[in-house]
């Protein structure tokens, strides 16, 4: 069974069972574990709660799944970003070195990372599908740091609940929690199918979310911010996307 098909199981199941009743006495039990997604809110709010909180239940460790080399697409697609302005070009044309990935908030030792900071550090590799919910799918390698380990490195404070990360195109940010940021196929992405990651796809570095949608992958990512309360960035939703009306957790 699918993790999709899991989900809507779980979440049609115990809404049918117990009717909207039901739905309160579960969104209840996910307030007990602290499963509230920052969404929560409106007239999709159960639903949203319900799927966050059966998926960290279930399929806390679940691994994305992983495909062979043969599998990687011959054209992947690389979606439309906006124009990254002069600023960008000229951090490109110097090679990145003046790129800095920021990290702060709730961590013992604020850092700027540069570029060769994070390809030094120990790298994991993994081939997955990226998805997006406009439908399209491709599947490749990527390569880059652990997030786990970069965070171990800034030394994240026990309060801290959730990573914030932002792009270098100023609108685009969203946030995971920390069982999200420390899963071990999380990663800052520097490298794509055996090369530099591409400009298109996101160079010099991007944050690879497989187990969601492509949406929570933000590309040109420079700054990490890690707190324990998402209301005091943008609407409080948690992101850019759920502020235009996707959800703050998508998982697949």
């Amino acid at each position: 069974m699918s993790e999709i098909s899991r989900r809507k199981l779980i979440t049609s199941g115990i809404a049918a069972a117990a009717g909207v009743s039901g739905v309160a006495v579960a969104a209840k039990v996910a307030k007990s574990y602290g499963l509230i997604p920052p969404d929560s809110g409106g007239i999709y709010g159960p639903g949203e709660t319900l799927t966050y909180a059966a998926q960290r239940m279930l399929n806390r460790h679940a691994m994305a799944r992983e495909f062979s080399h043969g599998q990687i697409s011959e054209k992947p697609f690389a979606n439309e970003v906006d124009p990254l302005g002069a600023e960008f070009q000229r951090l490109q044309d110097g090679g990145f070195a003046e790129w800095r990935l920021v990290v702060d908030g709730q961590v013992a030792r604020p850092t700027s990372f540069s570029v060769a900071d994070i390809k030094s550090y120990p790298a994991s590799s993994h081939t997955t599908m990226i998805g997006c919910e406009e439908g399209w799918t491709y599947i490749a390698e990527w390569k880059g740091a652990p997030l786990s380990y970069i965070l171990d490195r800034v030394g994240t404070l026990p309060q801290a609940r959730y990573v914030v990360y932002r792009s270098f195109q100023p609108d685009w940010w969203e946030s995971i929690d920390m069982s999200e940021a420390l899963h071990p196929q999380t990663l800052v992405a520097h490298g794509m199918n055996g090369a530099e990651l591409p400009v298109p796809f996101g160079g010099p570095l991007r944050l690879r979310v497989p187990r969601q949608l492509g949406y929570k992958n933000i590309k040109y990512i420079n700054r990490l911010t890690l707190t324990d309360n998402l209301k005091q960035f943008g609407k409080g939703m948690g992101g850019f996307s759920p502020e235009v009306g996707y959800a703050w957790y998508a998982g697949i």
